[in-house]
């Protein structure tokens, strides 16, 4: 274990030191992290699997989604629920994300047979969502217009929380341990956890933004213990809401949403209250506060890219099937970019646009924490297998095709568009 955990100390410490270099490259933390997950798993490849169903790394994992699903909700640009484009948004996740899970549900229906409809409906679930960490420059490449990037933006902050109530309903049904007999029990029970998780996220996020102003404003805190006390947010929120049986997903989700609403509102008015002089340390607590919770997060996902490497050897060995690598493909290409075209059906987006959306839509850690979450809640045996083969593949083709082949894209779209 110790020398499994050097090694990822010391890739994570390496990329660091050598960011921008890299990025230069097109070689971020995910490749990586994946690569140096991979050489090491080529030693230890025999403890991989059986450290990975633990009920720890379960706990890891989810602990990890809270804090990526409380920072996907707090980092939406443009200060609006929906962003810039709501109206496009709206279309992305209420219509391109239903189709495309109904979309890889059928596909893996095709491809595993043997498989229930919960177990593709988890599937789906994971490797449906869009994360950019495999590509983090795109939503900050000039060349996209910046409806696209805004659009990509917002639809890759809160599909993961859109999805992960389905993502537990059908652990639910999949018989992951629970008591619920029946799909229509398993509705009943995860309608009342988002319920509760709703009302919850909602409370604690206005009141924890609250009291971060009046405590400021009374000189009770200092800009560590701000930066704590936004960090230890989503833990509060995940582990107080699985406390009381509600959703900790979709309450860290909802907490971010209201956190990040009640925090700008507060700071708004108080920029507009104080002298001209003291604005700027106001303006500044718009970003400030959220520096260690997002230097923490990128942590911790850095430690998923280095598990998937793990898995990857593993995967490996066990046995790479067709169907397993066809699904896969057609998850991050065709899967994405039908819905997508087809959502956006009367727009007034321009079709390089609409394109560029389908095209531009990585896996990565959303995709890694649903996998490992469905692989230790199943019971052992080929259904749990596929999960985590189907996850692996994806996130690895993800960080080949879009890692390295967004900028060809983007550059082949937006030069075209100029001729």
């Amino acid at each position: 274990m110790i020398p499994t955990v050097l090694a990822a100390a010391v890739a994570a410490l390496a990329r660091s030191l050598a960011a921008l270099r890299l990025q230069r490259w097109n070689l971020g933390a995910p490749a990586i992290m994946v690569l140096a997950g991979v050489l090491v798993g080529l030693g230890v490849q025999d403890s991989v699997a059986a450290a990975l169903n633990t009920e720890v790394a379960q706990h890891v994992a989810e602990i990890i989604l809270a804090f990526l699903l409380f920072v996907d909700a707090t980092e939406v640009r443009g200060g609006r629920l929906w962003g810039n484009s709501p109206g496009l948004v709206a279309r992305m996740l209420l219509l391109a994300l239903p189709i495309g899970l109904g979309a890889a549900m059928l596909l893996g229906a095709a491809l595993f047979p043997d498989l229930s409809l919960a177990m593709l409906l988890i599937i789906a679930c994971v490797v449906v969502p869009i994360d950019f960490a495999p590509s983090e420059h795109v939503v900050r490449d000039r060349r996209l217009p910046a409806r696209v990037r805004s659009v990509l933006n917002v639809e890759s902050g809160y599909n993961d929380g859109i999805v992960s109530p389905v993502f537990l309903f059908a652990l639910l049904i999949a018989g992951s341990g629970s008591t619920v007999s029946t799909p229509l029990a398993a509705l009943g029970t995860a309608l009342w956890q988002a319920v509760l998780a709703i009302v919850v996220g909602l409370a604690l996020g206005g009141v924890v933004a609250w009291l971060l102003h009046r405590s400021d404003r009374a000189g009770w805190m200092t800009a560590q213990s701000r930066r704590i006390a936004v960090l230890l947010t989503p833990v509060v929120a995940y582990a107080g809401a699985v406390q009381i049986g509600g959703n900790g997903f979709v309450t860290s989700f909802v907490c971010g949403i209201a956190f990040r609403y009640a925090h700008r509102l507060l700071i708004a008015r108080r920029i507009h209250r104080t002298p001209s002089a003291r604005r700027g340390h106001a303006l500044t607590a718009l970003t400030r506060d959220f520096g260690l919770l997002e230097d923490v997060t990128a942590l911790m996902t850095m430690t998923m890219w280095f598990v998937v490497g793990l898995a990857t050897v593993v995967m490996v060995v066990v046995g790479v099937s067709w169907q397993a690598v066809v699904f896969c493909v057609a998850a991050l290409t065709v899967v994405r970019v039908i819905p997508v075209l087809a959502s956006l059906i009367g727009s007034s987006l321009p079709r390089r646009d609409r394109l560029l959306l389908g095209l531009l839509g990585p896996r990565g850690t959303t995709t890694i924490v649903f996998g490992l979450i469905a692989y230790n809640s199943l019971p052992d045996g080929t259904a749990a297998d596929t999960v985590l083969l189907t996850t692996v593949l994806c996130v690895v083709g993800s960080v080949l095709l879009h890692g390295a082949g967004s900028d060809p894209a983007i550059r082949g779209l937006t030069d075209r568009q100029r001729r």
